[in-house]
């Protein structure tokens, strides 16, 4: 009797506890964890395939990509790019056109004076990165109406092939129509301002385009053993020669005693303390010409 009694007991527990517990619930008395989902995580787009590497010799058959050379295949670059990084090439690399296929020049891994030749990225797309060039893309005097001679040029280089070498924290504006070069902070806020010479009616500077300073050194024969040249990667597009001699036409900031008004073949002419200003600032800063 005493074992029916306990039997009994136990179950009218068992049977109350159950009552207090809704249906379905989990043997420990805990509610259930929601269940989880998980959320994608975007991918960058993978952009334009790679192309095979290229042989030595199918590398070193390409035109430099440099200072007075003439390279058709390169592209017109976009009107006013935006870049705060100095870049480097770590051996000769290929560059290509708008197909992202066919190789058309190569940018030497030393400039002409022997440095490391700066390059500056300009935009991404996937594994590549469009850098702009030192070299033409035409003449001025090959240019027509519908296919003017771009200040300056750009390609595309597999973004892998690209070194950093530092940050590019100021931006140097030229007015053509002021006659006055700022140098600014990355927000466009002044931080000098240096009265110039620009270029004639028959030799104009180029304007509403962006360059970047590329080199800089001094150069007795043209006068210049003091105060270094200022070498942007920007081009004349008025002449082929504006200078008279075999530059390639390129627009440099530089020392002259002459200085006041619309009075040099394109180049840009400063006083002393703005070579100094400009000297100061790292290659690959930002030039950009306004009319």
């Amino acid at each position: 009797m005493r074992r029916l009694l306990l039997g009994l007991t136990a179950l009218l527990l068992g049977c109350a506890l159950a009552a207090c517990s809704p249906a379905g619930a989990t043997p420990t008395g805990h509610a259930p964890s929601p269940a989880r989902t998980t959320t994608p995580t975007p991918t960058a787009p993978a952009g334009p395939p790679l192309p095979a590497a290229l042989s030595p010799a199918q590398l070193a058959a390409l035109p430099a990509a440099v200072y007075d050379a003439v390279v058709p295949g390169l592209l017109a670059a976009p009107a006013n790019p935006q870049f705060s990084l100095a870049m480097t090439v770590g051996f000769d690399s290929a560059v290509y056109g708008a197909d992202f296929s066919t190789p058309v020049a190569r940018v030497p891994a030393k400039d002409f004076l022997g440095e490391p030749t700066i390059v500056v990225p300009v935009t991404t797309d996937g594994a590549w990165s469009l850098i702009l060039t030192a070299s033409r893309q035409t003449l001025p005097s090959a240019a027509t109406p519908g296919s003017p001679a771009p200040a300056q040029t750009a390609a595309w280089i597999p973004t892998a092939a690209l070194k950093p070498v530092g940050g590019l924290p100021d931006r140097i504006v030229v007015s053509v129509s002021a006659q006055t070069l700022t140098i600014t902070d990355a927000a466009g806020t002044a931080k000098q301002t240096f009265p110039v010479g620009v270029g004639t009616p028959e030799t104009p500077t180029p304007t509403d385009v962006t360059g970047y300073l590329q080199a800089r050194y001094l150069d007795p024969a043209q006068g210049q053993a003091e105060h270094r040249i200022q070498l942007t990667s920007l081009h004349a597009t008025g002449a082929d020669e504006p200078y008279g001699g075999d530059d390639g036409g390129l627009i440099g900031i530089h020392y002259e005693d002459d200085r006041q008004g619309a009075i040099s073949h394109g180049c840009i002419r400063v006083a002393a303390d703005a070579v100094a200003a400009i000297d100061a600032l790292p290659l690959g800063t930002p030039v950009r010409i306004v009319a």
